[in-house]
């Protein structure tokens, strides 16, 4: 057996046994080793946690799991709200609806199971004038077809006995709503899979791929090896990875990891665009609201809303900010820009008073920023998850996950029993 050449190699060589006589590819005209696996996800997130624990836990298969990150949930998956969404906002039928209800459920049994932290404190979607009841009982309608329990129209009176600070004319009440902290269940997740034989490669990153005989290889690299590249040569692989299955589940690289899958069809990966979403914290105040309060939702995201966290810390966000994208090979890094600039208050405090009117002068401080991996832009029709197997590209043992943003979080035990099905149909 040939000694791994390299640290990424020897991460992987340490579970992995069976590598084969390094031979010639068409990305390099080095020797590169190559490793034969049974199950690799491409991403660290909580998709790509939740579907290595159940292929590993509930179907008994070997799982690699490769991040670039030095460790799991740094892009999105960190983040975000933190909110376990009831299933209201998407399309009847879509996948989102579907992976957001079914994945709820799925979500509050693990948690309590596990002892996660988390509460279901409950959601006030609120109207602030009387041209948004429509559509607020349009949100109501749609909750209903997608299956989700008591919902309930309220006057404005009876929001504002729940939340005396709160200003509306009326709102709808979501009870299943609720909050979890999402590094614990990360991390309960990882140590479930990794008992169950996941190995977890940090470090490393997927930079292409290409299809041989009808089966797909992966081409690894070190990611320091990827943070020093000059720009202008020819990036190699360090260590060419042949598995079975395959589940790119990059989040925000998934897309750009896609396109540098050699024999992949032609126009199979959609457009990616992207949308900043800054996130202000409440200062020295005591929390304000008891439950989670979201607008009427604007173009891209769910409006600014209150969010609380275990601890009762109040945040309001996220706004939305198209933002252009990044190079492929920077992203692989997750070399996005998650800056919060003080100034951007000023467009929060209008948004805030609409239902939040007490809210003083420089209350608000920058808090984080997450984006979100859409595939729709500005002015155009939201676009539902994308769940991309064979019959959709051809190649045996794929799956490619595009446009997993919110609700993601609550949707992703979900999305694995889906691509388990799939992949083991």
């Amino acid at each position: 057996m040939m000694k791994p050449r390299n640290s990424i190699a020897k991460t992987i060589f340490k579970k992995f046994k069976n590598v084969s006589n390094p031979r010639k590819t068409p990305f390099s005209s080095s020797s590169i080793p190559r490793e034969k696996v049974d199950c690799l996800v491409i991403g660290a997130g909580i998709v790509g946690i939740a579907v290595a624990k159940e292929l590993s836990v509930n179907h008994g298969r070997q799982v690699l799991v490769v991040d670039s990150a030095p460790i799991f949930g740094t892009g999105t998956s960190s983040r975000n709200s933190e909110v376990i969404h009831a299933g209201i906002y998407y399309p009847t039928n879509s996948l989102k609806a579907s992976f957001c209800v079914r994945g709820k459920e799925l979500l509050y049994k693990y948690c309590k199971d596990h002892e996660i932290p988390h509460k279901q404190i409950g959601k006030l979607i609120v109207a602030t004038g009387l041209s948004e009841v429509p559509r607020l009982s349009a949100l109501m309608t749609r909750g209903i077809q997608n299956g989700v329990e008591g919902l309930r129209m309220m006057e404005g009176y009876e929001a504002i006995t729940l939340e005396p600070e709160l200003q509306c004319v009326k709102a709808l009440w979501s009870p299943s709503s609720g909050i979890v902290d999402s590094h614990s269940l990360m991390l309960s997740l990882v140590g479930e899979a990794e008992s169950h034989g996941t190995t977890f490669s940090y470090n490393t990153a997927v930079i292409g791929g290409h299809i041989e005989g009808n089966q797909i290889q992966i081409h690894v690299s070190g990611s320091n090896a990827i943070a020093n590249w000059n720009g202008s040569s020819e990036l190699d692989s360090e260590l060419i990875l042949i598995p079975k299955l395959v589940v790119n589940s990059a989040g925000l690289s998934a897309p750009a990891i896609a396109k540098r899958m050699k024999g992949l069809p032609d126009g199979i990966v959609p457009a990616s665009h992207y949308a900043r979403g800054c996130y202000f914290t409440l200062s020295n105040t005591k929390s304000p609201f008891k439950h989670l309060i979201y607008p009427i939702p604007e173009v891209g995201g769910l409006g600014v809303h209150v969010t609380l966290d275990l601890n009762g810390q109040v945040k309001f966000g996220p706004d939305v900010e198209w933002i252009k994208g990044i190079d492929d090979i920077p992203s692989f890094l997750n070399m996005f820009d998650y800056s919060v600039h003080e100034d951007r208050a000023n467009q929060f405090y209008p948004a805030i008073r609409k239902y939040y009117p007490s809210l003083k002068d420089g209350s608000l401080e920058p808090g984080y920023a997450g984006i979100r991996p859409k595939l729709s832009g500005p002015k155009e029709v939201p676009t539902d998850f994308v769940v991309q197997g064979e019959d959709i590209h051809g190649i045996s043992g794929l799956v490619n996950l595009f446009g997993i943003e919110s609700p993601g979080l609550t949707s992703s035990m979900a999305i694995a029993e889906h691509v388990a099905a799939k992949l083991l149909k």
